[in-house]
């Protein structure tokens, strides 16, 4: 086979176009280069002289009142000591005389409020300063300054202390923690096992965690090294601005093993600024009850994927009623902001202002639905309780069996209601027997259980059931959605109407 050979064109003569283009791109690979290079730093010491100032040690007093005699030392027999420390400890012992003493302990925080007349805020958490008696903020030249309590707030643990100083104190300032990402350097500095101002450094390696510490769990994880009497200090980004407050660590043995959490100062940064405006922390509230939208919850529904918010109950007379928000909605957005998963909603409302009108995205009979809401103030916590209810103990007769559920249903009477302790307001069908190998079981369904809703429609008889079911399964639906009120309240429960066997 003949292949003519294809001419190569020196580089010299090639077009200066072409030429002009090789240029630029080799420019910019080697700019990128560059900035990779750049982004690793060569050493964190200036960045650390600049903050350690600002980074102080929390010592804390409380005072125990008890029995504080110390036990006697163990002695050789016949020691000449034996009866001197016995008639010690029996004097002391007379009559469980009461003694007192002062428990101390450690933990960090840093400076963000610098006022001209010498009084500075100190940030730090509340479980550092929980139950003490006295606080005293150590600086990093060892002075000691004694701290005045502004506020403190279990929910998110921060506290914020106040002191005073003749001398101007260094301070430092938040920096925007939406905008950190995975595998960004942070820095953080503290008082690890009283050791006194100890920097580490390490990157980002999580975000949106949730530990079960509160009700608004959102930690940045980091592989920085943080410890025992680090809580309360700050966890800074590469600019020297606050973007965590560290507060907890994951340690099967009590020391650092990569993994530490920290408030982001998108969330404490707001809760500051009202403790030292108040001195409290006043939350939005919506005033509904809500559960976490499952895959199966989301097909029964018609929405594509599972996400948002599912109302299971409303608080009478709460913001939600008054707009307009119905038990089965589920919420998609809030404010604007996009409900991905059901634990973001409380965060979401409790960061918005009080009194403030804002639009509610609703999922409703598989259609978008705006509603306009006034947010209230929350008194109290309004969260879902997701907690399977527990069994009853009696055994009723079955009434009338409905597969493949594996549940026996009957209509309410004054016999059931005194039998499961319902009051006069209960309402629905209740549940009188679970069969141990049913889908209901498997779902947390229990004889006392009231299913008020299949469907999203009102069912007040064991045959609304029933034909609700026939219903489904005439339109090829795998399962149906269900409301029932037990112990733990209202939930949704997405059921399989399949027949097996």
């Amino acid at each position: 086979m003949n292949q003519k050979a294809e001419a190569k064109t020196p580089l010299w003569q090639m077009p200066v176009t072409w030429l002009a283009a090789t240029v630029v791109a080799l420019a910019m690979m080697l700019a990128t280069f560059q900035a990779q290079a750049a982004a690793t730093p060569e050493s964190f010491a200036d960045l650390a002289a600049k903050l350690l100032p600002a980074v102080v040690n929390i010592s804390t007093t409380q005072v125990i009142e008890g029995r504080n005699v110390p036990e006697m030392p163990q002695l050789p027999p016949g020691s000449p000591f034996e009866d001197f420390f016995k008639e010690f400890n029996d004097r002391n012992n007379q009559q469980g005389v009461p003694r007192t003493h002062k428990a101390t302990s450690l933990g960090s925080g840093f400076i963000i409020d610098a006022k001209s007349n010498g009084d500075s805020f100190v940030v730090t958490n509340n479980h550092v300063i929980q139950d003490a008696d006295e606080i005293t903020v150590i600086l990093q030249n060892d002075v000691r300054l004694k701290a005045e309590l502004v506020g403190r707030d279990a929910k998110t643990d921060l506290a914020v202390l106040k002191v005073h100083s003749d001398k101007a104190l260094p301070s430092v300032g938040f920096g925007d923690s939406t905008k950190s990402r995975v595998g960004d350097w942070v820095v953080a500095i503290g008082n690890p096992f009283g050791l006194g101002g100890t920097v580490t450094a390490g990157i980002i390696s999580a975000r949106g965690r949730d530990i079960n510490s509160g009700p608004y769990d959102n930690f940045i994880q980091t592989d920085a090294s943080i410890n025992r009497g680090n809580s309360g200090g700050p966890m800074f980004n590469m600019q020297g601005q606050v973007i965590g407050i560290n507060t907890a660590i994951y340690s099967p043995s009590g020391g650092s093993v990569g993994i530490g959490f920290a408030i982001p100062s998108s969330g404490a940064e707001p809760v500051i600024k009202q403790l030292i405006k108040h001195g409290e922390v006043k939350r939005g509230w919506l005033g509904v009850h809500i559960q976490a939208v499952t895959d199966e919850i989301a097909e029964t529904l018609g929405l594509k994927k599972a996400e948002g918010a599912l109302v299971a109950s409303i608080i009478k007379d709460g913001p939600a009623e008054k707009a307009g928000v119905k038990v089965g909605d589920v919420i998609l957005e809030f404010d604007d902001k996009p409900v991905v998963e059901m634990r973001k909603l409380p965060r979401i409302v409790a960061e918005t202002d009080i009194d403030k009108p804002v639009k509610i995205l609703v999922w409703r009979d598989k259609k978008n639905v705006t509603l306009k809401v006034k947010v209230g103030e929350l008194e109290e916590e309004m969260v879902a309780d997701s907690t399977d209810p527990k069994e009853s103990e009696q055994k009723p007769a079955a009434d009338k069996m409905v597969d493949p559920l594996g549940v026996a249903l009957a209509e309410l009477t004054p016999a059931l209601r005194e039998r499961f302790k319902l009051d006069d307001q209960a309402r629905g069908v209740i549940v009188t027997e679970v069969k141990e190998d049913s889908v209901a079981f498997e779902k947390g369904i229990r004889p006392g259980d009231l299913i008020v809703e299949v469907s999203q429609e009102e069912v007040t008889s064991p045959g609304q059931v029933i034909d609700k079911l026939e219903q489904a399964r005439k339109k090829d639906q795998k399962r149906v959605l269900m409301l029932i009120e037990g112990q733990s309240g209202l939930r949704f429960v997405a059921l399989s109407i399949e027949k097996t066997g």
